[in-house]
């Protein structure tokens, strides 16, 4: 047994300094855990902001003009006066988002109590913020309008009071959201294709026949990679949230990142142990990759990360029960969103642990058998 542990741990920090060694996979990690994570962090692509809008005001009254300065930063950037003729060149050349056409006579017939059509014209190429910024738009023009209409300053008020209690991100900031799930999606990603991506390497040099010639089991050997891998990756999670997410970006993490972590070493099982399975069917490197992108693909868009995993059709959230990634990102969200204590998802790391083990006994099983065939 000592020898065993020995022996793991030295085909391990020979692993730890091949990938040290690889430029390639060492740049790789350490762009996933930093410049990565902050550019998803700090991406507007998922809300409006600065949206450029036009008017094409044929009315020119009190109300237009009030519209017009309706529109403000942060969301909008200052509404620019266009002539009507030029809306369809204007979105032609994508120079507006929006461009409001504002029709001749408008408050006249707005104070006669009649209902005027205001058109709207969205370049939906631009399809996230066009469709959240058509929202914004409509409710602008229906606050002036009937701002208007009462002759106050005032809105007027609701037949019914909402209050809204916003829990955990008071402001809705998507950067909160991105920079944590982009961490778990490259804890996903670089376990799988460091895991696969050092048996092949093996391989194609022409070591793996050695390893597999010394006193050494199939099991020995699987155990270090998934161990040296696994090891890389939890110091580049620990480093992007430490230094990347609370430092630099100055994103405040609600629960304990220990707790987190000692999640992430449960999770590195198995999605190691999916890497290792896959090496052993690729047969080279890019054979790896299409295979990676296979089952990435799948556990990164189905698992509850990007949609909640209550939104997907019924069979699909039962399938998805059997993927530990489902109960990764299900306990990360807890932990690092909502600041949830050990006895709440102590179910979820027994769900990642068990269905981890199964998935590495698997994937051992599938390795040792490729080896015994290729000593045979």
């Amino acid at each position: 047994m000592w020898r065993s542990a020995q022996n793991v741990f030295w085909l391990a920090a020979k692993e730890v300094r091949s990938f040290l060694n690889d430029y390639v996979l060492l740049g790789l990690v350490i762009w996933s855990f930093t410049f990565s994570v902050m550019s998803m962090a700090q991406n507007t692509a998922q809300e409006v902001y600065h949206a450029a809008i036009a008017i094409a005001d044929e009315d020119h009254s009190q109300l237009s003009h009030a519209i017009a300065q309706s529109f403000l930063p942060p969301y909008f950037k200052p509404a620019q006066l266009i002539d009507p003729r030029d809306i369809d060149r204007l979105l032609d050349m994508a120079r507006y988002t929006f461009i409001i056409d504002i029709p001749p006579h408008f408050q006249r017939d707005v104070d006669a109590g009649r209902v005027p059509a205001v058109q709207v014209n969205v370049d939906a190429t631009a399809a996230m913020q066009a469709g959240v910024g058509a929202g914004y738009v409509q409710q602008i023009l229906a606050t002036e309008i009937a701002r208007h209409a009462a002759q106050t300053d005032e809105a007027p008020p609701n037949t019914v009071g909402l209050a809204l209690h916003i829990a955990f991100n008071p402001n809705a900031t998507p950067g909160w959201f991105m920079s944590i799930m982009g961490i778990l999606n490259n804890i996903s990603m670089l376990a799988i294709v460091l895991a696969g991506a050092a048996v092949i390497r093996e391989r194609e040099h022409g070591t793996m026949d050695h390893l597999l010639t010394m006193p050494l089991s199939p099991v020995e050997i699987a155990l270090a990679k998934v161990l040296a891998n696994g090891f890389v990756v939890s110091v580049a999670t620990a480093f992007s949230l430490y230094v990347v997410v609370r430092g630099l970006l100055a994103i405040p993490i609600a629960g304990s990142i220990p707790l987190f972590m000692a999640g992430v070493l449960l999770y590195l099982f198995f999605a190691s142990a999916v890497g290792l399975f896959l090496a052993t069917v690729a047969r080279s490197m890019p054979q790896l990759g299409l295979l990676f992108m296979l089952v990435f693909m799948p556990m990164m868009m189905l698992s509850g990360g990007n949609t909640p995993l209550e939104s997907e059709p019924y069979v699909l959230q039962i399938l998805m029960q059997g993927v530990a990634s489902t109960w990764f990102v299900k306990f990360a969200q807890a932990i690092l969103y909502r600041g949830a204590g050990f006895s709440l998802v102590w179910p979820d790391f027994l769900a990642v642990a068990g269905l981890g083990s199964v998935f590495f006994a698997a994937a051992v099983l599938r390795f040792r058998q490729v080896s015994a065939a290729a000593v045979g």
